[in-house]
């Protein structure tokens, strides 16, 4: 039988980042059913690069080889952005590989823009995102709204767009390799604190973290402060997995809320040999004394970091979890302490909900509600009271009630987080999955935002004409989720006119990224005698620029004119008889060299106008000697 095909974009599967370790264990359990051919297509790598080999599934990049490429995508940062996340290579992807079942996990801004490719809706499609906050993202509401599998990492998401009526959305937890985290025994537990010089009556508190802005660290130092002075008979230590080099300033915190700087301890791992060590941070880029490299010991981070195995080791260190956050979209270390039985503390908010539920056998940490500035998501603030009121109880917790909720914990992770539950789940929605029908070959069609709408009265009618006639989508009917969203919408008194503005606006950015992710090569034709006129922006400049047109082709009867502008305005030129091929404007054409060649680059046009750029500013009348100038110097 045929196997089907899955195609996988999210973090690279040996990135230690959430997303990629979810990765790993995902196409690790895909694998081993041997039922499918897997290609995972990885954020922030290029196309071809050496590391992608490594797996024993394929790997591609979600960026260009090429240089040049990166470099005209550099340009727009917006477009860098969505290029690293995928946008840039999707397509190329989708048509060399032919997925059957396509699985988009990121943020929701990294994947939202799929939606509208001709083939999401043509195969079994799925976007797997982490939402923290209320109120949802609109971009997750409308995803919500037009797609037929939106996952979320915690049900805190799930319960809240259920609210809003989109029953479609459905949990799907971030996987964890089980297996790899327990707790160790008391024997194997004292000789790892004898490794590190941790004495054994020392009270360890621990977070595993990013050194992001929304992980509390100002409230747990306070919070520990405050529980040391409220016990200062108990000996204790503040065991921080994380980078000392990014977010916040840990040891000025320390200084704010009186916290001993002895007391804190962090990961540190060599990049060359990979030991580590937890001891009192003393600076980044120190020697190694197991490999002898000079400057190889860091505080952990994405690219240095150390293996599950390690990890584990790490938290059986600790006495007890500690986790405050403003939100979060599932936090994995919390997970991860669960399963070696340590109590974790976990603030009562977003993803935390689900961890503070009965069944979780956590210690709930209180909050202040606040609005974060700039996007009024509600974001939580720990209170440092409750930190050490939790800290406290832990302290004096008897040590068969310790185990009891341990027990409970570990197993509560296994039966909702562990790769066998999520990964099968993951097995029966792909299995129930039909086959690709779909011709992959076929190009997108370009959008059309100057289509003139008829009188329609009717609504439905209304928006079907738009979804077929602007967005190029056939296929939209009164059934759709899109067309159900936007008839609600018209309900609530939602003009037609910022309706139509909206799909208008969508045409053309959808124009944009069709032709972001060509290269300049696929717009070019069999005739090597090619022209380049330049006009990057304005309706009235590229509609008289065009007059330029007549005089250049009689000029050059053998050349092809192609003419660069912003998508928005390809009508006016696709128009134009003169005009061999449109090519969508990018800031790299204002280079002239780039367009003609210099040095050990050829170029790609013999000549190249810029007529909307001023002469004195850059240079654009080199044209390789080869422009015939148009006045006779005897007249």
């Amino acid at each position: 039988m045929k196997k089907k095909k899955i195609l996988f974009q999210s973090d690279f599967s040996l990135a230690k980042t959430g997303f990629g370790r979810n990765a790993k264990a995902i196409l690790e359990y895909l694998y081993k059913t041997d039922k499918y051919e897997i290609a995972q297509y990885c954020c922030g790598q290029s196309w071809s690069h050496p590391e992608l080999q490594r797996t024993p599934w394929k790997s591609f990049g979600a960026l260009p080889d090429s240089q040049e490429e990166m470099q005209r995508l550099q340009q727009d940062p917006n477009v860098a952005r969505n290029a690293s996340y995928g946008s840039y290579n999707i397509d190329k992807m989708v048509k060399e590989f032919q997925p059957d079942v396509y699985l988009a996990v990121q943020d929701i801004w990294g994947i939202d823009w799929a939606i509208e490719k001709k083939w999401f809706k043509k195969i079994s499609s799925v976007l797997w995102t982490t939402l923290d906050s209320v109120p949802i993202l609109p971009s997750a509401v409308s995803a919500a709204a037009k797609v037929d599998n939106l996952w979320v990492w915690s049900n805190f998401a799930e319960k809240e767009l259920h609210k809003m009526g989109y029953n479609k959305v459905r949990t799907m937890h971030g996987a964890i390799e089980t297996q790899k985290f327990f707790r160790l025994s008391n024997q194997q537990r004292a000789a790892l604190r004898n490794r590190f010089n941790i004495r054994h009556d020392d009270f360890v508190v621990g977070f595993v973290f990013r050194n992001q802005l929304r992980k509390s660290v100002p409230n747990l130092i306070e919070g520990y402060s405050i529980f040391k002075k409220e016990n200062p008979q108990i000996r204790t230590k503040l065991l921080l997995h994380t980078h000392f080099g990014e977010g916040w300033n840990i040891l000025k915190l320390c200084d704010e809320y009186k916290v001993d700087k002895n007391e804190i301890i962090t990961t540190q791992v060599c990049r060359g040999c990979g030991e580590y060590e937890v001891k009192i941070f003393s600076g980044q880029d120190k020697p190694c004394r197991f490999c002898g490299s000079e400057k190889g010991v860091v505080t952990t981070q994405p690219g240095v970091g150390v293996s599950e195995e390690k990890l584990n080791e790490v938290y059986n260190l600790m006495d007890v979890y500690c986790h405050p956050i403003t939100s979060g979209g599932q936090e994995i270390p919390i997970q991860e302490a669960k399963l070696t039985e340590l109590i974790t503390l976990v603030t009562n908010y977003s993803c935390g909900e689900e961890m503070c539920e009965p069944e979780a056998a956590s210690l709930p940490l209180d909050y202040a509600e606040y609005r974060e500035h700039g996007t009024e998501f509600i974001k939580a603030s720990t209170y440092p009271s409750s930190i050490a009121k939790q800290l406290k109880k832990v302290l004096n917790m008897k040590p068969e009630k310790m185990a009891e909720m341990g027990g409970r914990a570990r197993k509560w992770v296994i039966d909702n987080f562990s790769i066998e539950v999520i990964g099968k789940s993951i097995e029966d929605f792909i299995d129930k999955s039909n086959y690709a029908d779909y011709d992959f070959s076929k190009p997108e069609e370009q959008r059309n935002p100057f289509y003139q709408i008829p009188q329609i009265e009717n609504d439905s009618d209304w928006l079907i004409d738009m979804y077929r006639n602007i967005l190029k989508i056939n296929d939209e009917d009164e059934n759709g989720d899109g067309h159900k969203y936007w008839m609600q919408e018209l309900k609530k008194g939602v003009p037609r006119q910022k309706i139509e503005e909206y799909f208008r606006h969508v045409a053309r950015k959808e124009n944009s990224e069709l032709f972001e992710n060509k290269k300049i090569e696929d717009f070019l034709g069999e005739n090597k005698n090619r022209i380049l006129v330049v006009v990057p922006r304005g309706e009235d400049e590229v509609f008289n620029s065009t007059s330029l047109l007549p005089s250049i082709k009689s000029q050059y009867p053998d050349h092809d004119i192609y003419f660069s502008t912003n998508p928005s305005f390809a009508d006016i030129v696709n128009s134009n008889p003169f005009v061999y091929r449109f090519i969508p404007y990018s800031p790299i054409m204002d280079d002239i060299f780039w367009a003609e060649g210099r040095g050990g680059h050829n170029g790609y046009f013999d000549i190249c106008y810029l007529p909307t750029t001023n002469i004195h500013e850059n240079q654009n009348f080199t044209h390789n000697g080869k422009d015939v100038i148009q006045f006779d110097l005897k007249s």
